[in-house]
C-alpha cells in the first residue's frame, strides 16, 4: 500500500508549491519595481511532470500544477471505483482493506482540492474588490 502514500504526498507537494508560488506572485504585488513573471497562456497548460521536464530553472505555472493536482485526483477517484466493483463483482485478488483505503484516499484528496479551490474564489472575489 506504499503506492497510496506516495500519491498523497505527491498531492501534498504540489499543494505547497502552489501555496509557495501564490506567496511569491503576492510580494511581487507588493513591490512594483520586482521583475513580474509573464502568466502562463492557456496552450502552455500540462502535465507537471512535462513542464518541469521542459526547463528546470523556471519553475511551473499555477494553471500546471493545479491541473496536475486534479489529474492525481481523478485518477485516485477511478482507481478506487475499479477495486470497489472488483470487490462488489466478486474478484478474489482485491480484498476489503485495499478497497477501503483506496476510497479514504480518493476522499481526501477530492476534499483538499475543494480546499484549495474555495481559497482561489475567495483570492478572486478579494481581488476583483479592490479599489482601483
Amino acid at each position: 500500500m506504499d503506492t497510496g502514500r506516495v500519491d498523497i504526498n505527491h498531492v501534498l507537494m504540489q499543494m505547497r508549491a502552489i501555496k509557495e508560488q501564490m506567496n511569491t506572485a503576492n510580494s511581487q504585488a507588493v513591490n512594483p519595481n520586482s521583475n513580474v513573471e509573464q502568466i502562463q497562456k492557456p496552450e502552455n497548460i500540462g502535465n507537471l511532470d512535462k513542464v518541469s521536464a521542459v526547463d528546470e530553472n523556471e519553475p511551473p505555472g499555477f494553471g500546471e500544477m493545479f491541473k496536475a493536482a486534479i489529474d492525481t485526483v481523478n485518477a485516485n477517484q477511478k482507481h478506487a471505483g475499479n477495486l470497489a466493483q472488483r470487490y462488489e463483482t466478486g474478484d478474489a485478488s482485491v480484498d476489503l482493506p485495499e478497497v477501503m483505503i483506496a476510497l479514504q484516499k480518493s476522499s481526501v484528496s477530492f476534499q483538499a482540492m475543494t480546499q484549495v479551490r474555495n481559497k482561489m474564489v475567495e483570492a478572486y472575489k478579494e481581488i476583483m474588490n479592490m479599489p482601483l
